[in-house]
């Protein structure tokens, strides 16, 4: 026993600092979690959660039955393992090429540039959205019209919903999520490249037999925890971009929750729906970090 207060004596500035993370997570991760116990029952805000009738799976089996079913789940699928597909990659290659630049000060500017997109708020990006992409006086229409083709209204067009909130994003996070990458290969050993030139190797040699295995394991746990999300597609972005006209590709999990939920205080189904989102991201995590497990050294747990 002494041993463990001797530990706790010399860890308890440590512990100190983590008290308010801690905090948060209790207060905003974990007791929210009671309220999931409505989604088994008829809500009503007047009786309380205690006090309303058990309706066992009926909301599960509405949602599972709805015609909106598949189209919700097709439309967060394909958003999620999209922004996965080209999303991912794109800090990696940004913190690679970051790597290779040996200007300092050209090399502090570009992370500089590339952080500032992070810090601007959705209602402000999805703003600057409609006015580059407006059909008249949009910029990117500007130049389409300049080489003879006729305008296009980006923002109402199904066709476009997918690529746009992808660019979008990876404009917005990739410099932020370089951060990591960009420590990881910070911790590779100078000496390892000092010897691979000696022995003859190139750049290219260097990236794929140094660098890139330097930095395997940062991208494996955020390769899982990524996967972890696919359901979970940012809410704010896509509610300021949807409207009626791209529906059909545009409504997520999400935004049918706060419709259902918020504006329509169905909060039994709405939490019914939000629940499943987060078994099935749970699926996806646990799966990718067997797999990370049985195919590497690198996992969560």
């Amino acid at each position: 026993m002494g041993q463990y207060q001797k530990r706790w004596h010399n860890s308890k500035y440590l512990m100190l600092l983590f008290l308010p993370a801690l905090i948060y997570y209790l207060l905003f991760k974990y007791v929210p979690m009671f309220g999931i116990l409505i989604s088994f029952k008829d809500y009503n805000t007047f009786k309380g959660v205690w006090a309303s009738e058990w309706v066992g799976l009926k909301y599960y089996s509405l949602f599972f039955n709805s015609p909106d079913f598949m189209k919700l789940l097709k439309n967060t699928v394909l958003l999620g393992v999209s922004k996965v597909i080209f999303g991912f990659p794109a800090p990696i290659i940004l913190a690679l090429l970051l790597n290779e630049v040996r200007r300092a000060t050209l090399k502090r500017f570009v992370q500089s540039i590339s952080y500032l997109p992070h810090f601007i708020s959705n209602v402000v990006v999805v703003s600057m959205m409609f006015l580059f992409l407006s059909p008249t006086s949009g910029l990117v229409n500007k130049v389409i019209q300049w080489f003879g083709y006729d305008a296009v209204n980006f923002m109402q067009n199904e066709s476009y919903f997918r690529a746009i909130y992808i660019l979008s994003e990876i404009w917005q996070h990739v410099g932020w999520e370089t951060i990591i990458y960009l420590a990881a290969l910070s911790a590779i050993d100078p000496q390892l490249y000092e010897a691979a030139r000696v022995d003859g190797a190139n750049r290219r040699h260097q990236l794929l037999h140094i660098t890139i295995p330097g930095i395997r394991p940062a991208i494996i746990i955020l390769f899982i925890l990524n996967i972890g999300h696919v359901l979970d597609i940012g809410f704010e972005k896509v509610l300021l971009m949807l409207n009626p006209s791209i529906y059909s590709t545009a409504d997520v999990l999400s935004t049918y929750v706060y419709r259902t939920g918020i504006q329509s205080m169905n909060y039994s189904y709405a939490t019914a729906i939000d629940l499943f989102s987060s078994i099935i991201n749970l699926i996806f995590i646990l799966t990718a970090n067997w797999i990370s497990r049985r195919t590497s050294e690198t996992s969560l747990w």
